[in-house]
């Protein structure tokens, strides 16, 4: 396991800890509901439900809130949703990939198509940005909270890939079917755990005119407070 990462700050991180965490929650939501849809409610026999729900648990879901989209999941009149991914092209060349999940997708393509008219940039075909990313887990752990070298030896056993500092924060970086049982190590040694989530890390970056900068940051916010959107990744230096 590498002791770098080379894209430690690239992902977009303006967003504040308690409105990453108000998306997070709103995605597992819909998640909960979409499954509730396709399977019913009976948590024994959906099978994608207990996955769902257990995902929820371990992002600290209320229960509350899980049982009340299970019941809401269950009404005629709750329409349901489904993943949706973008390829854009931001100023500079760019690239963005925008992941959703929405109850409706022509207002998802409505509200994509007014962000690129107000703040530039273009829709790209399927694909053609998302082969420059690569799928990865990503766990941080606040750097007050564990001793760097025992971290990084359990990380590194139970399969992380990558293992780096930034900000005073410990990122780890797994597989995406290894990111569960990285975190759930982490949470048996009794290690509070900062986040966890899946992420797209591009494979290189664009440096960009200050220009384009502030251009493309302006792009980005106004994607980020659309609100069926869940993440936003970006390879711009």
């Amino acid at each position: 396991m590498a002791g770098h990462s080379k894209w430690a700050n690239i992902k977009h991180r303006k967003e504040r800890a308690d409105k990453k965490k108000g998306k997070v929650f709103s995605r597992l939501a819909k998640e909960i509901i979409s499954a509730v849809k396709q399977g019913g409610a009976d948590i024994k026999s959906n099978a994608k439900l207990r996955a769902v729900i257990q995902k929820a648990k371990s992002a600290n879901l209320p229960n509350d809130i899980i049982e009340r989209n299970i019941k809401k999941a269950s009404s005629s009149d709750q329409s349901d949703y489904s993943e949706v991914a973008y390829d854009l092209y931001g100023h500079g060349g760019v690239g963005i990939i925008i992941q959703a999940m929405t109850d409706n997708k022509n207002r998802m393509n409505s509200d994509l198509r007014i962000a690129t008219n107000k703040c530039g940039g273009n829709l790209a075909t399927p694909g053609a940005v998302g082969y420059n990313f690569d799928h990865k887990g990503v766990i941080q752990v606040d750097k007050s909270q564990a001793i760097e070298e025992e971290l990084f030896l359990l990380t590194a056993d139970v399969g992380a890939e990558d293992f780096a500092i930034e900000d005073n924060i410990y990122i780890i970086t797994t597989k995406p079917e290894d990111l569960y049982s990285v975190k759930e190590a982490i949470d048996a040694s009794n290690t509070p755990i900062l986040s966890f989530s899946l992420e797209m890390i591009p494979k290189t970056v664009i440096e960009c005119s200050k220009a384009d900068q502030e251009a493309n940051q302006k792009l980005f916010d106004w994607i980020e407070n659309l609100d069926d959107v869940d993440a936003l990744y970006h390879n711009m230096g």
